[in-house]
């Protein structure tokens, strides 16, 4: 399979949940939106490629990559002996007789059979065609179901009256069932994310797979076989560690802890609600809060313990620890490293190492920071620029600059002030005052690639006329000549323009100018000026 079409950060996240999460093939497909004959095929690989996990430091993407997809030779598999599974179900159904047992009294007949793993999958898929509806077996600390509740609340503004519903996230463990609820504005992304973070504070700890629904914020593209997450609730389930198991469109049982759930929270916490005001969003989830730990203290009805003492029990142990530091919401983007060696987001430019000029990154953006990514490395990093006045600006590092000009005499100064003046002077000049501008001369390079191909625009006579009317003027820039070009400013005689406006000289008679024996006539005969003007005008008053 070639290794270019799908990105090695998959790769690292197949290892990362294999070797750290302990997940199953088809959990892994599931939550990286991957077939499962490709993650069978990467941990094959990495399995033959004898490294060892956690990688070493110094192994990046590009030198992974090279020892997991080196050319080998296919091996046929032989064709292995199916065991009846109707036969497996039936023992299943003895008191002590596990799969694991099964598979051993399998091996020994056949040696050459499936391994644990395909034995287990093999059987379960052929269970699910024979008794779809299995009943689901919750381990301590493995899932969280999410969702947001149907019902809203609204809350009202004190000062104008205005009513906004809020929304209601719903977070329900599958060993303990403990409930978390909590009121966002929206069901966005940022709030989706934001609720996550405060869910996970609030258990004190991470499950090893959150169940959402196929809502937008969190899965791009509901598919029944390869769900498709968003970069950002990716990115969020990287932080802290944990995996994104997307539950399968109408299939309520894959989440029937957060239905459930959901139901417990509309009936025992919205509706005793429902005759409050809220007043602000903190308001409303502090009365949340206060019902959401009444029901989590609650003793079972058929069970002893409540769902705190449950968890406290159960999943808390199982948790896997917060990450020292809290996520903070990013977007992803991809950017095209320019000449200048530097990279548009925004409006505003960065810089990255010189080297990777013309090359394609990442570039994960938060609310304070710009991160640019290359295989897998991070390669910059600047605080981002969200003022107005900044669009347009440069954001230079300068170690990212090239030590010495002569190793890359493909881009310089010199070069584009040729260019200009093979067209003429005057484009030189503009050129060279545009560089002398910034502080930096590549900063100056996308504004003359900018004006030199205006040349395959208007032609290289016109560039080098509106040039010359632009140093006259005094705006030497590119927008300043582009502007004169597309006005037509640079077709016009030197005679017609004053400081580099144009100025049209009009007769001074023609019909409709009345002249003063007009106004002479019209006092003494009012009446006959309104008949003898050539137009017919009446005289104004």
């Amino acid at each position: 399979m070639p290794a270019e079409r799908i990105p090695m950060r998959h790769v690292l996240d197949v290892l990362r949940l294999t070797h750290e999460q302990h997940r199953s093939q088809r959990e892994i497909a599931q939550s990286l939106s991957l077939a499962q004959s490709t993650v069978s095929e990467y941990r094959r690989r990495f399995v033959q490629s004898g490294l060892p996990w956690p990688l070493p430091p110094e192994l990046d993407e590009a030198a992974l990559e090279a020892r997991l997809f080196a050319r080998v030779e296919g091996v046929l598999v032989p064709t292995r002996p199916v065991p009846d599974w109707a036969v497996v179900q039936q023992e299943l159904k003895r008191k002590g007789v596990t799969l694991q047992l099964l598979w051993a009294e399998y091996r020994a007949q056949h040696p050459d059979g499936y391994r644990y793993t395909q034995f287990c999958r093999h059987y379960h898929a052929w269970a699910a065609r024979v008794e779809p509806a299995l009943r689901q077996v919750h381990v301590a600390g493995e899932k969280c179901f999410v969702d947001y509740a149907g019902p809203t609340v609204p809350v009202t503004d004190p000062a104008t009256g205005e009513r906004r519903d809020a929304q209601v996230f719903v977070g329900a463990l599958g060993a303990s069932h403990l409930l978390y609820v909590e009121a966002t504005w929206t069901q966005g992304l940022a709030d989706w994310i934001a609720a996550h973070v405060r869910m996970l504070e609030y258990l004190g700890g991470v499950p090893a797979l959150l169940v959402p629904d196929n809502l937008k914020a969190g899965v791009q593209h509901a598919c029944y076989y390869e769900p498709t997450l968003h970069p950002t609730y990716q990115d969020f389930a990287a932080h802290y560690g944990t995996a994104v198991l997307p539950a399968r469109a109408r299939h309520p049982r894959d989440k029937a802890k957060v239905e459930t759930g959901v139901q417990i929270v509309e009936r025992e916490i919205l509706a005793p609600l429902r005759h409050d005001v809220f007043h602000s969003l903190v308001e409303l989830n502090y009365a949340l809060a206060e019902r959401r730990e009444r029901v989590n203290g609650r003793p079972f009805q058929k069970l002893a313990g409540t769902r705190r003492t449950l968890f406290e029990a159960l999943d808390r142990p199982a948790l896997r620890p917060l990450p020292a530091e809290r996520y903070e919401i990013a977007t992803w983007r991809t950017a095209k490293v320019s000449i200048d060696y530097h990279i548009a987001v925004d409006r505003h430019h960065y810089s990255v190492p010189y080297a990777l000029v013309g090359a394609e990154v990442r570039v994960r953006l938060t609310a304070a920071m710009v991160e640019v990514l290359h295989q897998g490395k991070r390669v910059a990093a600047h605080v981002r620029a969200v003022h107005p006045e900044q669009r347009g600006r440069f954001t230079t590092d300068p170690a990212h600059r090239p030590k010495a000009h002569q190793r890359h005499l493909d881009w310089t100064p010199s070069r584009l002030v040729r260019w200009g003046e093979q067209i003429g002077s005057a484009t030189g000049a503009v050129v060279a005052t545009i560089l002398e501008r910034y502080p930096h001369p590549e900063q100056g390079y996308r504004a003359c690639l900018g004006l030199l191909s205006l040349a395959r625009r208007y032609g290289g006579d016109r560039l080098e006329a509106a040039s010359a009317r632009a140093r006259t003027t005094g705006a030497v820039s590119y927008r300043s000549v582009k502007s004169i070009l597309t006005s037509g400013f640079d077709q016009l005689p030197p005679e017609l323009t004053d400081g580099g406006a144009a100025t049209l000289q009009l007769p001074a008679m023609h019909a409709h100018v009345r002249g003063a024996d007009y106004y002479r006539d019209a006092l003494a005969d009012p009446a006959h000026a309104l008949t003898s003007h050539p137009t017919g005008g009446a005289l104004s008053c």
